[in-house]
């Protein structure tokens, strides 16, 4: 395998989406609302069998990260610029997942567990809105060992950009916190996303250890929310943007950018005390399939353009196209060519 001397990685929980449109009574029957984001219970168990018995659900490679760094792949429109680690099983399913990656050109190097079959999210799609329901299984199973392997270390080595969602939080702090300090170290860039209220209301002691190196924190209005009343930072989202950004970080050559996107309303960044507001083109009610990996999407889009040092404006205005791309497609499925231009 020839060496990985790309410009982004990332590291977070490999999933294989089972998606599928179910009615009121499906999300009502399994306790789910639309717009969330949750692990699996036991009570939810029996639903990933109804889904595929009875509702012929499609199979789309997924995990928060690991879309996110498929997008950016995609609009770089140029090939082996990025990486992703995550564990999986040995399965049919991690097969499936890995030729998803490779072949929108995304080197993976995935750690195997042989005992744990791969993670899988239940997307249920109603009126075009998305719930997500997960089974992370081997995804929850991502050891620090792995960062010690040849092609981690030169991923790492290489990288100039990482990025990991918060959903890896519940995984592997302490991968985080390795590849972290090794970013700071040569000045990198750290970007992570709030990714879930549920992250950010039980695993507050998780993400005040991820903070510090976060160079770029994204999250949407939900988890802005939600981390605004657990920090009693008040309700305004530019005030809670603000606060975040000024935070104390790790690397101190650059200051925090805090992006929150709020659907269809303007995106808001905070930077350097100051906010700026972009607004989203709007998008036909009829075109809109599902909101599923909307905000993967998002950040895809807007890192694929921070990897060239491009500003802000150019950033967010491809995150905004790949956004709007995803939500008109079932899940985070990529045509062969991609027509962003920048």
């Amino acid at each position: 395998m020839s060496k990985f001397e790309g410009v982004l990685m990332g590291m977070g929980n490999p999933l294989l989406d089972i998606s599928a449109n179910v009615g009121q009574d499906f999300l009502d029957k399994y306790d789910v609302k639309l717009d969330s984001a949750i692990l699996a219970e036991d009570k939810h168990q029996p639903l990933y069998k109804e889904l595929i018995d009875n509702y012929s659900p499609q199979y789309i490679a997924g995990g928060a990260t690991q879309n996110s760094i498929r997008v950016a792949q995609w609009m770089m429109q140029k090939p082996g610029q990025s990486a992703f680690m995550g564990c999986v099983g040995s399965d049919d399913y991690a097969k499936q997942l890995e030729t998803c990656a490779s072949s929108d050109g995304v080197l993976v190097h995935y750690m195997k567990d042989e005992a744990t079959p791969t993670g899988t999210c239940a997307a249920l799609i109603k009126d075009g809105e998305r719930a997500l329901v997960t089974n992370l299984d081997a995804a929850n199973n991502f050891k620090p060992s792995h960062l010690q392997t040849d092609k981690a270390k030169e991923i790492v080595e290489s990288a100039k950009i990482c990025y990991i969602a918060g959903f890896f939080l519940t995984v592997s702090v302490e991968s985080l916190v390795e590849v972290g300090d090794k970013i700071v170290a040569k000045d990198g860039i750290f970007c992570l996303n709030l990714s879930a209220p549920f992250i950010v209301d039980f695993f507050a002691d998780q993400m005040a250890k991820a903070m510090p190196y976060a160079d770029f924190l994204f999250g949407n209005e939900s988890e802005a929310a939600a981390y605004g009343k657990k920090h009693n930072l008040g309700e305004d989202l530019k005030e809670i943007a603000l606060a975040v950004a000024a935070l104390p970080k790790k690397n101190s050559s650059r200051p925090r950018t805090v992006v929150f996107t709020q659907g269809s309303q303007s995106t808001i960044v905070a930077c350097d005390g100051k906010v700026t507001e972009y607004a989203v083109e709007a998008l036909a009610k009829e075109l809109l399939v599902d909101t599923n990996g909307a905000g993967d999407a998002f950040v895809g889009g807007f890192l694929s353009q921070l990897v060239d040092g491009k500003d802000m404006e150019a950033c967010v205005k491809a995150g905004h196209w790949g956004a709007r791309y995803i939500i008109q497609q079932s899940g985070t499925q990529l045509s062969k060519e991609c027509d962003f231009k920048p």
